[in-house]
C-alpha cells in the first residue's frame, strides 16, 4: 500500500541520517511514483565498492511508488538489485536481456506489460568505455564495440517501448548521457556514443511529443560509481583514490 511504502521510505531515511549515510532522493517525499510502473534497462551494475547509476535510480524509482522492471545482461546483478528493493517494501522483478538486439526488447516490453499491465518510464543505463583511447590511437573493433553498445542499448530500448506509449498517450523517456559528450575528453568512441545519445534523444523529443511522450537526457559527470571510477583505474593506469580526488 502506499502508507506502507511511505513508512518504509521514512525508516530508510532515518537510518541514513542516523548512520551518517548520503540521503538518496526518494526517501524524503516517497509517492511521487505511485501507481506508475518502469522498466530500468542496466539496472544491475558493475561490481565495485559504491552503488551503480542504474541500481539507485531503480530503488530510488520503487521508493517514490512505483513498480519496477529492473532489466540487465548479467540476472544475478539484476536480482540483487530486487531484493534490495523487496527489502523496503517495494514492488520490482528481474528481467535478463542484450539491450542492444531489437528482438530481445520488444520481449522486454512486452513482459513488462503482462506482469504489471502498463509502461510509463523507460530509463536507460547502459553504457562501456573499456579499451577506448583518443583519436590516433583507438582500434577499430574497440570503436565498433563502444558505439554498438551505447547507442542501440538506447535506441532498441525506445523503439520497442514507443508503441505502448503512443497507445497509452503517454510516457516519459530517460537516456543516460554524459558531460563527457560536451567536454574535452581523450576516450573518443565513448564521447562520440554519449553525442550520439543526446542527438538522438533530441529527434526522439521532438517527434513524439504529440504523442503525450517526453524524453529527456541526464549528462553526469564522473561519479563515483563503479563503471566510472573503476574504468578510469583500468584505462589511465593510475591508483582508484587518485581518481576520486580528481572529480
Amino acid at each position: 500500500s502506499t502508507l506502507d511504502r511511505s513508512s518504509a521510505a521514512s525508516d530508510v531515511y532515518k537510518r541514513q541520517v542516523i548512520e551518517g549515510l548520503p540521503v538518496l532522493p526518494g526517501t524524503q517525499d516517497p509517492g511521487r511514483l505511485e501507481g506508475k510502473v518502469a522498466i530500468v534497462v542496466g539496472g544491475g551494475q558493475t561490481p565495485g565498492d559504491t552503488i551503480g547509476n542504474g541500481r539507485a535510480t531503480a530503488i530510488t524509482f520503487a521508493r517514490q511508488g512505483a513498480r519496477v522492471l529492473v532489466v540487465d545482461r548479467r540476472i544475478e546483478s539484476a536480482d540483487d538489485t530486487v531484493s534490495m528493493i523487496h527489502s523496503e517494501g517495494g514492488e520490482a522483478a528481474s528481467y535478463e536481456t542484450d539491450a542492444t538486439s531489437e528482438n530481445d526488447c520488444k520481449e522486454m516490453v512486452a513482459a513488462c506489460s503482462k506482469a504489471f499491465g502498463k509502461l510509463d518510464i523507460l530509463h536507460n543505463n547502459v553504457g562501456v568505455a573499456e579499451g577506448d583511447a583518443g583519436p590516433a590511437h583507438i582500434k577499430e573493433e574497440t570503436w565498433d564495440w563502444i558505439l554498438d553498445v551505447n547507442l542501440k542499448s538506447v535506441v532498441m530500448p525506445c523503439k520497442a517501448a514507443l508503441p505502448v506509449m503512443r497507445e497509452q498517450r503517454s510516457g516519459s523517456i530517460i537516456n543516460i548521457s554524459s558531460i563527457a559528450a560536451i567536454c574535452s575528453l581523450p576516450l573518443i568512441a565513448y564521447k562520440t556514443s554519449k553525442a550520439g545519445i543526446n542527438a538522438y534523444t533530441q529527434a526522439l523529443a521532438v517527434g513524439n511529443a504529440k504523442h503525450g511522450i517526453r524524453a529527456n537526457v541526464i549528462m553526469p559527470g564522473l561519479m563515483n560509481t563503479p563503471m566510472a571510477i573503476e574504468g578510469n583505474v583500468k584505462s589511465r593506469g593510475i591508483a582508484k583514490e587518485q581518481v576520486i580526488s580528481e572529480r
